[in-house]
Protein backbone atom coordinates (compact mmCIF):
# COMPACT_ATOMS: atom_id res chain seq x y z
CA UNK A 1 0.00 0.00 0.00
CA UNK A 2 2.89 2.34 0.82
CA UNK A 3 4.47 1.65 -2.55
CA UNK A 4 1.23 2.59 -4.33
CA UNK A 5 1.05 5.92 -2.46
CA UNK A 6 4.69 6.73 -3.28
CA UNK A 7 4.14 5.88 -6.97
CA UNK A 8 1.16 8.18 -7.27
CA UNK A 9 3.14 10.95 -5.53
CA UNK A 10 6.08 10.60 -7.89
CA UNK A 11 3.79 10.64 -10.92
CA UNK A 12 2.25 13.90 -9.67
CA UNK A 13 5.71 15.45 -9.32
CA UNK A 14 6.65 14.30 -12.83
CA UNK A 15 3.49 15.89 -14.17
CA UNK A 16 4.43 19.20 -12.51
CA UNK A 17 7.96 19.12 -13.93
CA UNK A 18 6.60 18.47 -17.40
CA UNK A 19 4.96 21.89 -17.46
CA UNK A 20 8.24 23.75 -17.49
CA UNK A 21 11.08 21.22 -18.21
CA UNK A 22 9.95 18.42 -20.62
CA UNK A 23 13.44 16.90 -20.81
CA UNK A 24 13.68 16.46 -17.03
CA UNK A 25 10.12 15.06 -16.92
CA UNK A 26 10.98 12.28 -19.37
CA UNK A 27 14.07 11.28 -17.36
CA UNK A 28 12.11 11.25 -14.07
CA UNK A 29 9.39 9.09 -15.64
CA UNK A 30 11.88 6.40 -16.68
CA UNK A 31 13.36 6.33 -13.16
CA UNK A 32 9.90 5.78 -11.64
CA UNK A 33 9.23 2.93 -14.10
CA UNK A 34 12.51 1.24 -13.16
CA UNK A 35 11.70 1.55 -9.45
CA UNK A 36 8.13 0.14 -9.81
CA UNK A 37 9.11 -2.86 -12.01
CA UNK A 38 9.42 -6.15 -9.98
CA UNK A 39 12.79 -7.66 -9.37
CA UNK A 40 13.63 -10.91 -11.17
CA UNK A 41 13.30 -12.89 -7.91
CA UNK A 42 9.80 -11.51 -7.34
CA UNK A 43 8.34 -12.34 -10.77
CA UNK A 44 7.72 -16.09 -10.29
CA UNK A 45 5.95 -15.53 -6.97
CA UNK A 46 3.68 -12.89 -8.43
CA UNK A 47 2.98 -15.03 -11.45
CA UNK A 48 2.11 -18.03 -9.20
CA UNK A 49 -0.57 -16.00 -7.43
CA UNK A 50 -2.55 -15.40 -10.62
CA UNK A 51 -5.53 -17.73 -11.25
CA UNK A 52 -4.53 -20.56 -13.52
CA UNK A 53 -0.89 -19.48 -13.32
CA UNK A 54 2.22 -21.57 -12.94
CA UNK A 55 1.84 -22.47 -9.23
CA UNK A 56 2.36 -26.03 -7.96
CA UNK A 57 -0.22 -28.50 -9.29
CA UNK A 58 -2.99 -29.77 -7.00
CA UNK A 59 -2.86 -33.48 -6.21
CA UNK A 60 -6.09 -35.22 -7.24
CA UNK A 61 -7.38 -38.70 -7.94
CA UNK A 62 -8.95 -39.49 -11.29
CA UNK A 63 -11.53 -41.87 -12.70
CA UNK A 64 -12.70 -42.38 -16.24
CA UNK A 65 -16.27 -41.76 -17.36
CA UNK A 66 -17.42 -45.08 -18.79
CA UNK A 67 -20.06 -45.75 -21.38
CA UNK A 68 -21.78 -49.06 -20.75
CA UNK A 69 -25.12 -50.80 -20.41
CA UNK A 70 -26.62 -50.31 -16.96
CA UNK A 71 -29.87 -51.61 -15.45
CA UNK A 72 -32.66 -49.13 -14.79
CA UNK A 73 -33.24 -49.63 -11.08
CA UNK A 74 -35.23 -48.02 -8.30
CA UNK A 75 -34.04 -48.33 -4.71
CA UNK A 76 -36.36 -48.09 -1.72
CA UNK A 77 -36.79 -49.29 1.85
CA UNK A 78 -39.49 -51.91 2.22
CA UNK A 79 -41.37 -53.52 5.10
CA UNK A 80 -41.60 -57.29 5.26
CA UNK A 81 -45.20 -58.48 5.62
CA UNK A 82 -46.55 -62.03 5.80
CA UNK A 83 -48.91 -62.94 2.99
CA UNK A 84 -51.29 -64.32 5.61
CA UNK A 85 -51.31 -63.78 9.39
CA UNK A 86 -54.05 -65.92 10.92
CA UNK A 87 -55.27 -65.80 14.51
CA UNK A 88 -56.18 -69.22 15.83
CA UNK A 89 -59.35 -69.13 17.96
CA UNK A 90 -61.66 -71.75 19.41
CA UNK A 91 -64.96 -72.32 17.62
CA UNK A 92 -66.66 -74.01 20.56
CA UNK A 93 -66.78 -73.55 24.32
CA UNK A 94 -64.43 -76.08 25.86
CA UNK A 95 -61.12 -76.55 27.66
CA UNK A 96 -57.62 -77.09 26.23
CA UNK A 97 -56.72 -80.73 26.76
CA UNK A 98 -53.34 -80.81 24.97
CA UNK A 99 -50.94 -78.51 23.09
CA UNK A 100 -49.10 -80.35 20.31
CA UNK A 101 -46.64 -77.63 19.11
CA UNK A 102 -43.97 -75.47 20.67
CA UNK A 103 -43.92 -71.69 20.56
CA UNK A 104 -42.13 -70.37 17.48
CA UNK A 105 -42.22 -73.73 15.72
CA UNK A 106 -42.58 -74.12 11.97
CA UNK A 107 -45.82 -75.91 11.09
CA UNK A 108 -47.32 -77.33 7.93
CA UNK A 109 -50.88 -77.10 6.78
CA UNK A 110 -52.97 -79.74 8.58
CA UNK A 111 -50.62 -80.22 11.56
CA UNK A 112 -52.44 -80.69 14.87
CA UNK A 113 -52.01 -77.68 17.15
CA UNK A 114 -54.50 -78.07 20.03
CA UNK A 115 -56.85 -80.73 21.36
CA UNK A 116 -59.92 -79.60 23.30
CA UNK A 117 -61.98 -81.58 25.78
CA UNK A 118 -64.43 -83.60 23.66
CA UNK A 119 -66.07 -85.88 26.24
CA UNK A 120 -69.41 -84.07 26.31
CA UNK A 121 -69.67 -83.98 22.54
CA UNK A 122 -68.67 -87.64 22.27
CA UNK A 123 -71.49 -88.61 24.65
CA UNK A 124 -73.94 -86.43 22.76
CA UNK A 125 -72.95 -88.09 19.50
CA UNK A 126 -73.51 -91.55 21.03
CA UNK A 127 -76.96 -90.44 22.20
CA UNK A 128 -77.88 -89.26 18.72
CA UNK A 129 -76.61 -92.49 17.18
CA UNK A 130 -78.95 -94.44 19.49
CA UNK A 131 -81.83 -92.16 18.62
CA UNK A 132 -81.20 -92.78 14.92
CA UNK A 133 -81.39 -96.55 15.51
CA UNK A 134 -84.72 -96.13 17.31
CA UNK A 135 -86.12 -93.94 14.57
CA UNK A 136 -85.07 -96.45 11.91
CA UNK A 137 -86.91 -99.20 13.80
CA UNK A 138 -89.98 -97.00 14.04
CA UNK A 139 -89.75 -96.35 10.31
CA UNK A 140 -89.68 -100.06 9.53
CA UNK A 141 -92.81 -100.60 11.63
CA UNK A 142 -94.55 -97.63 10.05
CA UNK A 143 -93.81 -98.97 6.56
CA UNK A 144 -95.32 -102.36 7.47
CA UNK A 145 -98.42 -100.66 8.91
CA UNK A 146 -98.81 -98.62 5.77
CA UNK A 147 -98.61 -101.63 3.49
CA UNK A 148 -101.15 -103.51 5.62
CA UNK A 149 -103.56 -100.56 5.64
CA UNK A 150 -103.32 -100.17 1.88
CA UNK A 151 -104.00 -103.85 1.36
CA UNK A 152 -107.03 -103.81 3.65
CA UNK A 153 -108.39 -100.71 1.96
CA UNK A 154 -107.99 -102.32 -1.45
CA UNK A 155 -110.06 -105.32 -0.33
CA UNK A 156 -112.68 -103.01 1.26
CA UNK A 157 -111.93 -104.47 4.68
CA UNK A 158 -110.20 -101.43 6.15
CA UNK A 159 -111.16 -97.79 6.03
CA UNK A 160 -109.60 -95.07 3.94
CA UNK A 161 -108.89 -93.10 7.10
CA UNK A 162 -106.75 -95.89 8.50
CA UNK A 163 -104.90 -96.12 5.22
CA UNK A 164 -104.19 -92.36 5.11
CA UNK A 165 -103.06 -92.31 8.73
CA UNK A 166 -100.59 -95.09 8.03
CA UNK A 167 -99.14 -93.23 5.06
CA UNK A 168 -98.82 -90.03 7.09
CA UNK A 169 -97.13 -91.87 9.93
CA UNK A 170 -94.44 -93.18 7.55
CA UNK A 171 -93.69 -89.67 6.32
CA UNK A 172 -93.48 -88.35 9.90
CA UNK A 173 -91.04 -91.05 10.94
CA UNK A 174 -88.94 -90.39 7.82
CA UNK A 175 -88.80 -86.72 8.76
CA UNK A 176 -87.73 -87.62 12.28
CA UNK A 177 -84.96 -89.80 10.87
CA UNK A 178 -83.75 -86.91 8.68
CA UNK A 179 -83.70 -84.63 11.73
CA UNK A 180 -81.71 -87.19 13.69
CA UNK A 181 -79.21 -87.46 10.83
CA UNK A 182 -78.84 -83.67 10.78
CA UNK A 183 -78.24 -83.66 14.53
CA UNK A 184 -75.53 -86.26 14.07
CA UNK A 185 -73.83 -84.12 11.41
CA UNK A 186 -74.02 -81.07 13.68
CA UNK A 187 -72.48 -82.88 16.65
CA UNK A 188 -69.85 -84.48 14.41
CA UNK A 189 -68.92 -81.02 13.12
CA UNK A 190 -68.74 -79.67 16.67
CA UNK A 191 -66.58 -82.62 17.61
CA UNK A 192 -64.15 -81.83 14.76
CA UNK A 193 -63.63 -78.38 16.27
CA UNK A 194 -61.98 -80.02 19.27
CA UNK A 195 -59.00 -80.78 17.02
CA UNK A 196 -57.48 -77.47 15.94
CA UNK A 197 -55.11 -77.87 12.98
CA UNK A 198 -52.87 -75.42 11.09
CA UNK A 199 -54.82 -73.79 8.25
CA UNK A 200 -51.60 -72.93 6.38
CA UNK A 201 -47.87 -73.55 6.35
CA UNK A 202 -45.94 -71.01 8.37
CA UNK A 203 -44.39 -70.21 11.71
CA UNK A 204 -46.37 -70.14 14.92
CA UNK A 205 -46.06 -67.35 17.46
CA UNK A 206 -46.45 -67.33 21.21
CA UNK A 207 -49.12 -69.66 22.62
CA UNK A 208 -51.57 -68.01 25.00
CA UNK A 209 -53.82 -71.05 25.55
CA UNK A 210 -51.99 -73.53 27.75
CA UNK A 211 -53.30 -76.90 28.89
CA UNK A 212 -56.34 -76.43 31.15
CA UNK A 213 -57.27 -73.02 29.74
CA UNK A 214 -60.97 -72.53 29.17
CA UNK A 215 -61.74 -71.21 25.70
CA UNK A 216 -64.97 -69.92 24.20
CA UNK A 217 -66.26 -69.13 20.77
CA UNK A 218 -66.82 -65.53 21.87
CA UNK A 219 -63.20 -64.95 22.94
CA UNK A 220 -61.51 -61.96 21.28
CA UNK A 221 -57.97 -63.00 22.21
CA UNK A 222 -56.32 -65.55 19.94
CA UNK A 223 -54.91 -68.81 21.20
CA UNK A 224 -51.90 -68.25 18.90
CA UNK A 225 -51.00 -66.70 15.54
CA UNK A 226 -49.52 -68.27 12.42
CA UNK A 227 -47.59 -66.16 9.89
CA UNK A 228 -46.96 -67.40 6.39
CA UNK A 229 -43.21 -67.02 5.89
CA UNK A 230 -42.52 -68.56 2.48
CA UNK A 231 -43.34 -66.91 0.18
CA UNK A 232 -43.63 -63.49 1.79
CA UNK A 233 -44.49 -59.91 0.83
CA UNK A 234 -42.36 -56.77 0.91
CA UNK A 235 -44.31 -53.50 0.81
CA UNK A 236 -42.47 -50.38 -0.44
CA UNK A 237 -43.26 -46.96 -1.88
CA UNK A 238 -42.12 -45.68 -5.27
CA UNK A 239 -42.20 -42.04 -6.44
CA UNK A 240 -45.11 -41.02 -8.62
CA UNK A 241 -42.82 -40.32 -11.59
CA UNK A 242 -41.30 -43.79 -11.33
CA UNK A 243 -44.72 -45.40 -10.96
CA UNK A 244 -45.78 -44.46 -14.50
CA UNK A 245 -42.63 -46.01 -15.95
CA UNK A 246 -43.19 -49.12 -13.85
CA UNK A 247 -46.85 -49.30 -14.82
CA UNK A 248 -45.99 -49.11 -18.53
CA UNK A 249 -43.52 -51.98 -18.19
CA UNK A 250 -45.87 -54.15 -16.13
CA UNK A 251 -48.81 -54.16 -18.54
CA UNK A 252 -50.97 -57.15 -17.71
CA UNK A 253 -48.11 -59.19 -16.21
CA UNK A 254 -46.76 -57.81 -12.89
CA UNK A 255 -44.15 -60.59 -12.71
CA UNK A 256 -42.14 -58.83 -15.43
CA UNK A 257 -40.74 -56.41 -12.84
CA UNK A 258 -38.01 -58.14 -10.83
CA UNK A 259 -37.36 -57.23 -7.20
CA UNK A 260 -34.32 -58.00 -5.04
CA UNK A 261 -33.89 -57.66 -1.28
CA UNK A 262 -30.52 -58.21 0.37
CA UNK A 263 -30.28 -59.02 4.07
CA UNK A 264 -27.19 -60.31 5.83
CA UNK A 265 -25.30 -60.74 2.60
CA UNK A 266 -27.98 -62.99 1.08
CA UNK A 267 -30.30 -61.85 -1.69
CA UNK A 268 -33.91 -62.90 -2.04
CA UNK A 269 -35.60 -62.47 -5.42
CA UNK A 270 -39.22 -62.00 -6.42
CA UNK A 271 -41.59 -60.00 -8.57
CA UNK A 272 -44.22 -57.29 -8.24
CA UNK A 273 -47.45 -58.82 -6.98
CA UNK A 274 -49.65 -55.80 -6.28
CA UNK A 275 -49.76 -52.04 -6.86
CA UNK A 276 -52.06 -49.75 -4.89
CA UNK A 277 -54.93 -48.25 -6.87
CA UNK A 278 -54.18 -44.62 -5.96
CA UNK A 279 -51.35 -42.20 -5.22
CA UNK A 280 -50.79 -41.14 -1.61
CA UNK A 281 -51.53 -37.41 -1.67
CA UNK A 282 -49.44 -36.76 1.44
CA UNK A 283 -46.20 -38.29 0.10
CA UNK A 284 -46.70 -38.40 -3.68
CA UNK A 285 -45.81 -42.08 -3.74
CA UNK A 286 -47.52 -45.31 -4.72
CA UNK A 287 -47.36 -48.42 -2.54
CA UNK A 288 -46.37 -51.68 -4.20
CA UNK A 289 -45.92 -55.21 -2.89
CA UNK A 290 -43.46 -57.79 -4.10
CA UNK A 291 -43.91 -61.53 -3.63
CA UNK A 292 -40.52 -62.86 -2.51
CA UNK A 293 -39.13 -66.36 -2.19
CA UNK A 294 -38.11 -66.92 1.43
CA UNK A 295 -37.18 -70.57 1.83
CA UNK A 296 -34.26 -69.71 4.12
CA UNK A 297 -36.48 -67.32 6.16
CA UNK A 298 -33.97 -64.49 5.85
CA UNK A 299 -36.89 -62.07 5.47
CA UNK A 300 -38.70 -61.72 8.79
CA UNK A 301 -42.15 -60.11 9.17
CA UNK A 302 -42.02 -56.54 10.43
CA UNK A 303 -38.39 -55.86 9.49
CA UNK A 304 -37.14 -53.06 7.20
CA UNK A 305 -35.06 -54.18 4.23
CA UNK A 306 -33.45 -52.40 1.24
CA UNK A 307 -35.31 -53.14 -1.97
CA UNK A 308 -34.00 -52.85 -5.52
CA UNK A 309 -36.49 -52.88 -8.38
CA UNK A 310 -35.12 -53.56 -11.88
CA UNK A 311 -37.23 -51.86 -14.54
CA UNK A 312 -35.07 -52.67 -17.56
CA UNK A 313 -31.69 -52.06 -19.18
CA UNK A 314 -30.31 -48.74 -20.44
CA UNK A 315 -27.79 -49.14 -23.24
CA UNK A 316 -24.80 -46.85 -23.69
CA UNK A 317 -25.22 -44.88 -20.46
CA UNK A 318 -22.40 -42.63 -19.22
CA UNK A 319 -21.39 -43.69 -15.70
CA UNK A 320 -19.07 -41.90 -13.25
CA UNK A 321 -18.27 -42.37 -9.55
CA UNK A 322 -20.83 -40.53 -7.42
CA UNK A 323 -18.01 -38.84 -5.41
CA UNK A 324 -17.03 -36.90 -8.53
CA UNK A 325 -20.30 -34.95 -8.48
CA UNK A 326 -20.27 -31.40 -7.15
CA UNK A 327 -23.23 -29.07 -6.66
CA UNK A 328 -23.12 -25.39 -7.56
CA UNK A 329 -25.53 -22.53 -8.15
CA UNK A 330 -26.13 -23.77 -11.70
CA UNK A 331 -26.69 -27.36 -10.62
CA UNK A 332 -24.43 -30.42 -10.52
CA UNK A 333 -21.05 -30.34 -12.20
CA UNK A 334 -17.79 -32.28 -12.35
CA UNK A 335 -14.13 -31.39 -12.71
CA UNK A 336 -12.42 -32.93 -15.72
CA UNK A 337 -8.76 -32.81 -16.75
CA UNK A 338 -7.89 -31.05 -19.99
CA UNK A 339 -4.27 -30.40 -20.96
CA UNK A 340 -3.17 -30.98 -17.36
CA UNK A 341 -5.58 -28.41 -15.94
CA UNK A 342 -8.96 -28.64 -14.24
CA UNK A 343 -12.07 -27.86 -16.30
CA UNK A 344 -15.64 -27.44 -15.05
CA UNK A 345 -18.38 -29.33 -16.91
CA UNK A 346 -22.06 -28.95 -16.04
CA UNK A 347 -23.84 -32.32 -16.02
CA UNK A 348 -27.36 -33.66 -15.61
CA UNK A 349 -27.79 -36.69 -13.37
CA UNK A 350 -30.41 -39.22 -14.44
CA UNK A 351 -30.15 -41.29 -11.25
CA UNK A 352 -27.71 -42.57 -8.67
CA UNK A 353 -27.34 -46.28 -7.95
CA UNK A 354 -25.06 -47.19 -5.07
CA UNK A 355 -21.69 -45.48 -5.53
CA UNK A 356 -22.11 -44.61 -9.22
CA UNK A 357 -24.05 -41.85 -10.98
CA UNK A 358 -25.67 -42.22 -14.39
CA UNK A 359 -25.51 -39.02 -16.46
CA UNK A 360 -27.97 -37.97 -19.13
CA UNK A 361 -26.09 -34.84 -20.26
CA UNK A 362 -22.64 -33.28 -19.94
CA UNK A 363 -20.15 -36.06 -20.71
CA UNK A 364 -19.87 -38.36 -23.70
CA UNK A 365 -17.71 -41.05 -22.09
CA UNK A 366 -13.95 -41.47 -21.94
CA UNK A 367 -13.25 -38.22 -20.07
CA UNK A 368 -11.14 -38.20 -16.91
CA UNK A 369 -13.09 -36.86 -13.95
CA UNK A 370 -11.62 -35.78 -10.62
CA UNK A 371 -12.89 -37.76 -7.63
CA UNK A 372 -10.95 -36.08 -4.77
CA UNK A 373 -9.26 -32.77 -4.10
CA UNK A 374 -12.09 -30.67 -5.58
CA UNK A 375 -12.08 -28.16 -2.70
CA UNK A 376 -8.74 -26.72 -3.90
CA UNK A 377 -9.70 -26.57 -7.55
CA UNK A 378 -10.98 -23.93 -9.91
CA UNK A 379 -11.17 -23.78 -13.66
CA UNK A 380 -7.67 -23.68 -15.15
CA UNK A 381 -5.79 -24.80 -12.03
CA UNK A 382 -3.01 -27.28 -12.88
CA UNK A 383 -3.51 -30.76 -11.44
CA UNK A 384 -1.41 -33.87 -10.98
CA UNK A 385 -2.77 -37.36 -10.55
CA UNK A 386 -2.03 -39.41 -7.45
CA UNK A 387 -3.07 -42.91 -6.53
CA UNK A 388 -6.08 -43.33 -4.25
CA UNK A 389 -5.15 -43.83 -0.60
CA UNK A 390 -1.72 -42.09 -0.89
CA UNK A 391 -0.60 -38.74 0.45
CA UNK A 392 -1.33 -35.45 -1.22
CA UNK A 393 2.10 -35.42 -2.86
CA UNK A 394 1.44 -35.34 -6.60
CA UNK A 395 3.05 -37.79 -8.93
CA UNK A 396 5.97 -36.03 -10.62
CA UNK A 397 5.52 -35.70 -14.36
CA UNK A 398 7.49 -38.13 -16.45
CA UNK A 399 10.19 -36.87 -18.73
CA UNK A 400 9.19 -36.99 -22.38
CA UNK A 401 10.63 -39.98 -24.17
CA UNK A 402 12.67 -39.45 -27.26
Amino acid sequence: MLRVIIVFGLLAIVGGIATWRPDLAEKAYHQVQAWVAPKPAEAPAAQGRRPGGGGPPVAVTLARAEKRNVPIMVEAVGTVQPIAALQIKARIDSQVAAVHVAEGASVKQGDLLFSLDDRALTAQLAQIEAQILRTKAQLEQAVRDRERAIDLSRRNVGTDVARDNAITNVKAVEAQLAADEASRINVTTQLSFTRITAPLTGRIGSIAAKVGTSVRNADTAAMTTINQIDPIHIAFAVPQSTFYEMRALIGDDPTRIKVEATVGGRTSTGAIAFIENQVDLATGTVTAKARMENGSEQLWPGSFVPVRVTLGMQEGAVVIPAVALQVGQSGPYVFTVKDGRAAVVQVKVARTVGDVAILSEGLAGGEQVITSGQLRLAAGVPVAARQAGTSDTPTPPRAPQS
